[in-house]
């Protein structure tokens, strides 16, 4: 069970307000998540095939889900490793920088 507490954020997705449950330190990202959504359901009501904001959401979370899968499974990369990649080398960096701080 998390320890995070969580606080109450509103977002607008498609016109709609919601009120979600976040932990402030993944504001953030949810905010960078409502905007992506929010791009994916307006590109599909614009184009004009789909006109109820149900079938809107359906199909946006399926082009989202189908996005996800070909990134970890097909021809894309695991953006988890990916991070965690990134966060090593970050951290090999930090630490050899701090090495040559002690030089001087």
């Amino acid at each position: 069970m998390s320890s995070k507490k969580a606080n109450a954020l509103d977002v607008k997705i498609l016109d709609s307000e919601f009120r979600v449950a976040c932990p402030d330190d993944e504001k953030a990202e949810l905010l960078e998540a409502v905007t992506y959504l929010d791009k994916k359901m307006r590109e599909i009501r614009d184009a004009g095939k789909i006109t109820s904001v149900e079938r809107i959401a359906i199909m946006a979370a399926l082009n989202i889900a189908h996005e996800l899968l070909t990134t970890k499974l097909g021809g894309g990369f695991d953006m988890g490793d990916y991070k965690r990649r990134m966060e090593s080398m970050q951290a090999t960096i930090d630490e050899a920088l701090a090495d040559q701080n002690k030089l001087f």
